[in-house]
């Protein structure tokens, strides 16, 4: 499986994907170790964890994207990003996470997709208000977001 877009290559990070990278290509975070434990354990992970974002022109990862867990009860789900500083402000994260909750709302099990940043985080915010996440509260310094399936608003 994999997403694409104009610029874009969007791969759903798995043990053998992850083992054909170097350390070089793009040094792999807690987080893709953590959600390779949690695929190896339940294959239904597969798709609802990290994926790895890469330019079509170049190869080269330019950051990784995905959702903290398999929609819950309330056929929700929790996306987050982060992205090579020297891919920011080229409208990666808004064309990559754009298409990874398309691809999420396609799923009989996902009807919102919530988020979270730092209040003081102008960048992530930024591509959260582009995606058309609404603001839904926010407690200290972490601000939440929203967005329902168009059809359920």
């Amino acid at each position: 499986m994999k997403l694409e877009t104009k610029r874009l290559t969007i791969m759903p990070c798995t043990r053998p994907y992850v083992a054909s990278l170097s350390e070089n290509e793009y040094p792999l975070g807690g987080h893709i170790t953590t959600h390779l434990k949690k695929l190896d354990q339940d294959p239904e992970e597969y798709g609802w964890g990290v994926w790895l974002v890469t330019e079509k022109e170049t190869g080269r990862i330019v950051g990784d994207i995905g959702f903290k867990g398999k929609p819950d009860a309330e056929k929700k789900v929790e996306v987050g990003y982060g992205f090579d500083p020297s891919a920011r402000n080229q409208g990666y994260a808004t064309e990559a996470v754009e298409r990874l909750i398309q691809w999420a709302f396609t799923s009989d099990g996902v009807e919102r997709i919530i988020a979270e940043c730092l209040s003081e985080n102008g960048r992530s915010i930024r591509v959260l208000e582009k995606l058309e996440m609404k603001r839904t509260g926010q407690e200290g310094d972490m601000v939440y977001w929203e967005r329902k399936e168009e059809n359920n608003e």
